[in-house]
């Protein structure tokens, strides 16, 4: 078994590096620390095909595979850990599941503008009640003529501050087969953005309200019985969050290595005391092992979507590696690695959050579970029976 990339992967690993030393490394410190969505970031990108990596040429897309996009991400996140953000919102997810299962005027309308990185989306999942238990969402779709009128809440929304168009997950009808999803653009009137709020790693976030807003069947990308189709667009996402979780641990391992071969003391180089050579063979071992598991998620995606048990096992994975690696790599560097003066801090905030974001490992770890004993376990307490 060959763990080497290809060699036209290689090729294409050699040309994002290349781009990215060029047009992305200068900014790097600035560009984290903004609030704002990288604009200019995601018009180089689509100049360069990066954005529509896996998606077909018909659809503006370079026809590539997902393991291509897993490398754009690691390779972009090595050179500017922010920029790795707009390769996931090119890729992965809600603008995956728009090009899968998107009618011809919607991938016109929304689709098109996204890949030429004018336009950004985002995908409305939670609510107040419904985090983990996503299939208990209240946000309702009712019938209104040749539309729907959509009234509920979505918070945490990733970009939702920037986003152009929200992919909402949405109740058609009672049960998880009442789930599906419809296209709601931001300027749509109902549509109300909440006051802005941040999360740890400082990206911003606001609840998303939706009064009553019309949407038309043309709008409507999966009705009722679209849940599971949806929940298979979320495990790409998912493959999104992990590569960047180790790619971001990967960074500040790279910048700790680097400082440990040049700071001194006690009169030694760090690399020579034991107990950091220790520390990084640790985080060397992480990593590596983390990477098989990313790649074999990606490389085994299964009619375009990954494995929900293998995708699983490697977020679950790299998340805590990711953290674990960049937290110790804050560590050797010290007050440096501390500081905002370096990016290592950001990488520790921003892989603490995909701890939570995508599916929290708590819940992976039930998923994994049950594929190992092959049947559910309902998180839910049983039913009472009514008495006779």
């Amino acid at each position: 078994m060959d763990f080497k990339l290809t060699p036209e992967q290689q090729d294409f690993q050699t040309a994002v590096r290349r781009f990215a030393e060029g047009e992305l490394k200068a900014g790097a410190r600035d560009r984290a620390h903004a609030q704002s969505y990288p604009w200019d970031v995601a018009r180089k990108m689509a100049g360069q095909g990066l954005l529509g990596i896996t998606m077909k040429p018909e659809d503006g897309g370079i026809g590539g595979t997902l393991m291509d996009a897993v490398v754009a991400i690691e390779t972009v996140a090595s050179v500017c850990p922010r920029s790795a953000d707009v390769v996931q919102a090119g890729n992965f997810g809600a603008i995956r599941v728009l090009a899968e299962y998107g009618s011809a005027e919607q991938k016109e309308r929304f689709l098109k503008p996204l890949l030429a990185g004018e336009a950004l989306i985002a995908v409305g999942m939670t609510e107040p009640d419904a985090g983990s238990a996503v299939t208990e969402l209240k946000t309702a779709a009712t019938r209104d003529g040749k539309g729907w009128r959509v009234n509920g809440t979505k918070i945490f929304t990733t970009h939702g501050p920037h986003a152009t168009v929200i992919l909402a997950y949405v109740r058609f009808g009672p049960g998880t087969g009442g789930i599906g999803s419809v296209l709601i653009d931001t300027k749509a009137e109902g549509v109300r953005l909440g006051k802005r709020s941040a999360f740890m790693s400082d990206e911003e976030w606001v609840e998303i309200f939706f009064d009553n807003v019309y949407v038309p069947d043309e709008m409507v990308v999966l009705g009722e019985g679209g849940f599971k189709k949806q929940i298979a667009g979320f495990n790409v996402e998912r493959i999104g969050n992990t590569a960047r979780s180790l790619a971001l641990g990967r960074y500040a391992y790279e910048e700790a290595r680097e400082w440990a071969m040049q700071r001194k003391q006690f009169g030694r180089l760090l690399c020579e005391f034991q107990g950091l050579q220790w520390k990084f063979a640790d985080m060397r071992i992480k990593l590596d092992a983390a990477q098989l598991l990313l790649y074999r998620a990606a490389t085994n995606a299964d009619s375009g979507f990954p494995s929900a048990t293998e995708t699983a096992i490697a977020k679950a994975f790299c998340n805590q590696v990711g953290f674990d690696v960049a937290n110790d790599a804050l560590q050797v560097l010290g007050g440096m690695g501390y500081s905002r003066e370096s990016l290592v801090e950001y990488c520790v905030r921003r892989c603490r959050g995909w701890m939570i974001a995508g599916g929290s490992i708590e819940i992976l770890k039930n998923r994994i579970a049950e594929g190992i004993f092959d049947r559910s376990f309902p998180q839910r307490p049983p039913r009472q029976s009514s008495s006779a």
